[in-house]
């Protein structure tokens, strides 16, 4: 037989942690064929790869992505494919696209935007299906699939109000939820920082949650806190997952700022508990000590609890600027991640604008801003988001290299990029696989190269139920990354951060080549997963 395409001659590292070994992989209609133990297979092939030199692998799974509207501007999600990222992961921290059957669109895009841009046309569509519908139009190179949002859900419900739901508002979130996962969506997230989703009680929480029990899915959580109440925040997470039996993710984990950081050991240790008393957890981290999200997250919870217009009236308002003020420097309300005063005004970067009249600050600290405006720092936020209508975000400076090496090497972590695009983002929407590869697996020997793949590869796929992915394996989903060990690695950094990588030469998505010999070729054979 005449195969589709073989990668011969090559290191073959198949995603499960065992050790490599040199041979060949054939693929045929999209999926794995064959793979075999010899370099030189005698086998004909219509594309034949010299993968001599190089080690091949299985696509990486990026398990937190924030690429829900950037596909229809850039379907081929270029950043991320040239990293070898294959399949990613929507909906994340409690913020899916759908379902959406609240007549307040305008207002939604507009409170999601410091965290997912905007859309250029406008929204055609209500329920999960209806979304999945549209990204499936739009040629992907790569592949998605969703989470439902419980933050959406709610805002279908009780709109932006931090009032509690009553038990016909519950089970109208859980309705949403259940359609969702009907459609498709592999799991349901929370963001419990993030309005609306901040607002809920564990009660909440738990009653949401309970609509995985009987699909199996994950519960995907940004917890309540990463910082001084850390602790409670992990055990309401992992109390929910063994009372209410489903498999748990916690996203980006990171102890964010004194005085949590150096007391890993004991967050790894409040995880492995977990698994012990039988909660199915896993673990995601980016590789930086850099954090980044919108930067009405520094607000206090009170300003945005009436959705985008009440929050803008707040900011232009003096008296209520005023309180803004008081509440950060002050510490004013309890429980709530004070991200300003903790971080520090000199550790917060802007990273996108909307507007051409601001972009002179992108990449400039919220204290440098104030030092040349002569003004304060609360009074450069404020500013800044009226002249935007809330569409900025930030960079946070707040995590230890220490404490990012000792995560990274614990065997229940998978890696994620979080990545925001626009502006001068993060450098991990460009460089966090290849950083990995290059930094911590050939420069400083942190982990194996089997160990560092497995993390990129079946650990993430497991996690989000993705069982066709991440291991190379004959019948398995042809989604494949050839690197070379010796020059892989990326360039990508917090000046100058929109930098392909280097050492990643191909990568093929459902048997097709999308990056060939270092350029993105025509094909589109990425699929819009529905679970």
């Amino acid at each position: 037989m005449t195969f589709d395409l073989l990668v011969k001659d090559t290191r073959i590292i198949d995603g499960t942690g065992a050790p490599w070994f040199r041979g060949s992989v054939a693929v045929t209609d999209g999926t794995i064929d064959q793979i075999f133990r010899t370099p030189s297979p005698q086998v004909s092939a219509k594309t034949t790869l010299d993968g001599s030199g190089l080690v091949t692998c299985p696509g990486f799974v990026d398990t937190h992505t924030h690429s829900d509207l950037e596909l229809f501007s850039d379907p081929t999600l270029a950043p991320k494919l040239r990293q070898g990222i294959t399949t990613e992961i929507l909906g994340q921290d409690g913020f899916s696209m759908a379902p959406l059957y609240r007549d307040e669109v305008d207002a939604w895009e507009t409170h999601l935007s410091g965290i997912n841009g905007r859309l250029d046309d406008e929204w055609g569509w209500e329920s999960l299906t209806d979304y999945l519908d549209a990204i499936g139009k739009q040629e992907l190179a790569p592949n998605v699939a969703t989470l439902v949002g419980h933050g959406t859900v709610r805002f279908n419900v009780l709109g932006f109000s931090d009032t509690d739901p009553t038990a016909g508002d519950l089970e109208q979130m859980v309705e949403h939820i259940t359609e969702a996962l009907d459609d498709g969506a592999i799991g349901l997230s929370t963001g419990l920082v993030y309005p609306p989703a901040r607002y809920a009680d564990t009660a909440e929480v738990k009653r949401l949650a309970s609509a995985l029990h009987d699909y199996g899915r994950p519960f995907v959580a940004h917890i309540r806190n990463e910082r001084e109440q850390i602790w409670s925040a992990l055990d309401e997470f992992i109390d929910i997952g063994a009372e209410v039996g489903i498999p748990l993710h916690l996203s980006h984990f990171k102890l964010a700022g004194p005085p949590q950081q150096g007391k890993v050991d004991r967050a790894l240790a409040i995880i492995e508990t977990a698994r012990e008393r039988g909660v199915d957890l896993t673990v995601e981290q980016y590789p930086y000590t850099a954090g980044s999200t919108t930067l009405t997250n520094v607000l206090p919870p009170w300003v945005q609890a009436n959705g985008p217009e009440q929050t803008l009236r707040y900011l232009r308002d003096d008296e209520s600027r005023d309180q803004i003020r008081r509440d950060i420097e002050e510490w004013r309300i309890g429980g709530w991640e004070n991200r300003g005063a903790y971080t520090g005004w000199e550790n917060i970067e802007v990273t996108s604008v909307q507007s051409s009249a601001n972009k002179s600050v992108e990449g400039k600290s919220i204290a440098t801003i104030a030092a040349e405006r002569d003004t304060d720092p609360v009074s450069v936020v404020c500013d800044l988001l009226v002249d935007e209508e809330l569409e900025v975000s930030m960079l946070l400076h707040q995590l230890t290299e220490t404490d990012v090496r000792e995560i990274l090497t614990n065997e229940r972590v998978n890696v994620g990029t979080d990545g925001l695009f626009g502006g001068r983002p993060h450098p991990r929407v460009y460089g966090t696989y290849p950083k990995i590869l290059g930094q911590y697996i050939r420069e400083e020997n942190l982990l194996t190269l089997e160990e560092g793949i497995r993390k990129m590869t079946s650990l993430p796929a497991r996690a989000m139920g993705l069982d066709s992915k991440g291991v190379l394996r004959p019948g398995l989903d042809a989604d494949i990354v050839l690197f070379d060990p010796r020059t892989v690695g990326t360039d990508a950094s917090y000046e100058h951060p929109r930098q392909f990588p280097t050492g990643i030469p191909h990568v093929i998505v459902n048997g097709e080549l999308v990056v060939q010999d270092n350029e993105f070729t025509e094909a589109r054979p990425g699929q819009v997963i529905r679970k």
